[in-house]
């Protein structure tokens, strides 16, 4: 669900995207920027917007290096960057409040990691929870 956010199902469907884990910040589907190396986070800066996000989670390259110390990661591949977004959703408390099915609450818990869930505040596009509740339910996700 935050891959769908972040990047959206256009991108993630594309092949070349490796399902998104290899997607620089400012892509869309006729401008697909992406990173060919995956041994660290490429730090492909966007200056429109301000960032150098990039992966299926749209991680910053300034919060790469200390997860990477912390988990002990050895790059920036697809396992890398699942286990950043799990840390992330565990910093903001949100796990638990997953596997209760409190869905609304856990994505209010992380809308300061993720500037595409709802009421982040970020000045960029933002999902409807409705949206998201209708991606979470669709893949397996349970909502109580």
């Amino acid at each position: 669900m935050i891959a769908y956010s972040e990047i959206g199902p256009d991108i993630l469907a594309m092949p070349a995207s490796e399902h998104g884990y290899k997607v620089c910040v400012g892509s869309t589907q006729t401008n697909l920027i992406l990173f060919n190396d995956y041994s660290s986070h490429p730090r492909l800066r966007n200056d429109k917007l301000n960032s150098d996000a990039a992966g299926r989670y749209q991680v910053l390259g300034r919060y790469f290096d200390p997860y990477r110390q912390r988990l002990g990661l050895p790059d920036f591949g697809p396992e890398s960057q699942d286990r950043i977004a799990v840390q992330m959703m565990h910093e903001c408390r949100a796990i638990d409040l997953v596997e209760k099915g409190h869905l609304a609450d856990a994505v209010a818990a992380c809308r300061s990691r993720w500037a595409s869930l709802p009421g982040a505040g970020y000045g960029q596009h933002e999902n409807s929870l409705e949206k998201l509740i209708i991606v979470y339910t669709n893949s397996g996700g349970v909502v109580t």
